[in-house]
């Protein structure tokens, strides 16, 4: 996993912090992939990009990043901050929705919350983009993505639940349906 520290040694929270990314029990659908992590927001940061594939179809795409900072910096309220980004496309259909943000938010909150964790200065965005065609790309529909950018401070040492919430709300904006734990899902139709 691509991490980021300052000079010197890597603090041993952060070490175990990362073991617990790697640990972390990840639906089969989401592929993670390293990625550089941050440079300048805080002392050691971890970065990640997440995928949801089903079938050879992307369903959702985003981006994990654990940023710690032993000096706990007054916006974060801790040591610790999880940022992160989703989208996916959705139906047309919700285009016009004015509930939609309030849902994807919940969406966020609500995988949080399943995992029994805790956390404060939850803050981010929910976006709807609605991109429709004109002249000779008249032909294409119209298509709609969400956007979740979204960033919380952990108050545990579940570095790999935070990323397996995460991981659930691209699977919900994604499509797929909810996995109970220890339920293994069966795999989807070959092409």
């Amino acid at each position: 996993m691509a991490t980021h520290s300052s000079p010197g040694a890597e603090s041993s929270e952060f070490a175990d912090a990362i073991r617990d990314l790697h640990a972390a029990r990840l639906r089969p659908e989401v592929r993670l992939t390293e990625v550089p992590a941050p440079t300048r927001i805080a002392p050691h940061a971890i970065a990640l990009t997440g995928d949801v594939i089903d079938d050879e179809d992307e369903l959702a795409s985003g981006r994990f990043v654990l940023l710690h900072d032993p000096e706990s910096p007054e916006p974060w309220g801790g040591p610790w901050r999880v940022v992160t980004y989703a989208r996916a496309e959705l139906e047309p259909e919700v285009a016009g929705d004015p509930m939609f943000g309030g849902v994807g938010w919940s969406w966020l909150a609500d995988s949080l919350d399943e995992r029994g964790l805790t956390y404060s200065h939850a803050a981010g965005t929910v976006t709807r983009v609605v991109s429709e065609s004109f002249g000779d790309l008249d032909d294409r529909e119209q298509s709609v993505e969400l956007e979740i950018r979204a960033s919380w401070t952990p108050h545990d040492n579940e570095a790999g639940e935070h990323l397996q919430a995460w991981a659930d709300l691209l699977c919900t904006i994604g499509g797929l349906p909810p996995l109970p734990d220890g339920v293994v899902p069966l795999p989807g139709r070959r092409r």
